[in-house]
């Protein structure tokens, strides 16, 4: 029986603050303004790479925070400070839209902010599915959850095209690697 080996291990080590390049790769400072001090955790950049969300701990609750990179100015949510706590943040190319998974009431449900609109739009699942973890593509018009039911767990991809507007970068006329599938 072989044995398995891994093919390549690259170790990486982080500065305390600043930039520094360590086996190629670029690193800077996520938070210019001072935000350094929260702890936070499950990172979701833009895919333009100029908003960064991450959740922080606030008067013991889990919260989505959004920040322009550069400058560190953090930007509003409107709808999601009263359905805390928050998991799971996803944005989409230029930022219009942020995905997440929210407490609502005893469950949880996946919701998408439309920053462009202020709409929030909940996803409601079929059949008492549960969302626990979400990733939305980076056009918009697609969403990866991770469900369950009744202790099983699975991953579900669900179409966002006649919900939301695509958000893709300049340029780009479709998605993917191919031709875009059939509705």
């Amino acid at each position: 029986m072989p044995s398995w080996r891994p093919l390549l291990t690259v170790g990486l080590l982080l500065s305390v603050s600043g930039c520094s390049l360590i086996g190629g790769l670029r690193r800077q400072a996520a938070s210019p303004a001072g935000l350094g001090s929260e702890n936070r955790e499950s990172p979701a950049l833009s895919g333009d790479g100029r908003l960064l969300a991450s959740l922080v701990e606030r008067a013991g609750r889990t919260t989505v925070i959004l920040q322009e990179r550069r400058s560190g100015t953090l930007l509003p949510l409107r709808h999601l400070r009263s359905h805390q706590p928050h998991q799971s943040p996803s944005l989409s190319w230029n930022g219009r839209y942020l995905a997440l998974v929210i407490q609502q009431g005893q469950r949880r449900q996946a919701v998408i902010e439309d920053r462009a609109t202020g709409q929030l739009h909940p996803l409601f699942l079929p059949g008492g599915l549960e969302p626990q973890g979400l990733s939305l593509a980076p056009d918009g018009q697609r969403i990866a959850l991770t469900v369950s039911r009744n202790g099983s767990t699975q991953v579900q991809v669900f179409d966002l095209r006649g919900l939301l507007e695509a958000d893709r970068a300049p340029g780009q006329k479709e998605s993917g690697g191919g031709p875009e599938s059939p509705p």
